[in-house]
């Protein structure tokens, strides 16, 4: 699959995943003999998992350090679960402050309604 496709298919721009490959979030794509990159279904699942670990909020360190470890021929498993055990504390946290931020505006909200409804009576 080119990178025109794979752009397409998960609707980032082409520059995103060559920097992607660049950074180390994913392994190095296979090219053809003239120097394209051509994506596998292993690539496409690395492709995959970088973008749901984006979409978690895990930084390009943290991921580039994940493919790493998982492309290390050593056992790396105790490390690779530290990395999203964290990440998952730091979700957790965020998704907390956000229930406090959202519980916050519907008090705010609730007390517009209330004073809206007093003035047209």
């Amino acid at each position: 699959m080119t990178i025109k496709e794979v752009s397409r298919r998960y609707q980032i721009p082409e520059d995103t995943l060559r920097y992607y490959e660049r950074a180390g979030m994913i392994p190095p794509v296979g090219r053809t003999p003239g120097g394209i990159r051509n994506y596998s279904q292993e690539d496409l699942n690395w492709v995959e998992l970088c973008l749901c670990m984006r979409s978690a909020g895990l930084p390009v360190v943290s991921i580039a350090r994940y493919v790493q470890l998982c492309r290390m021929e050593e056992d790396t498993t105790q490390e690779r679960y530290a990395l999203l055990l964290e990440q998952r504390r730091t979700l957790l946290e965020q998704q907390r402050q956000i229930g406090e931020t959202l519980d916050r505006l519907d008090k705010k909200i609730a007390r517009y309604e209330e004073n809206m409804k007093k003035e047209t009576k």
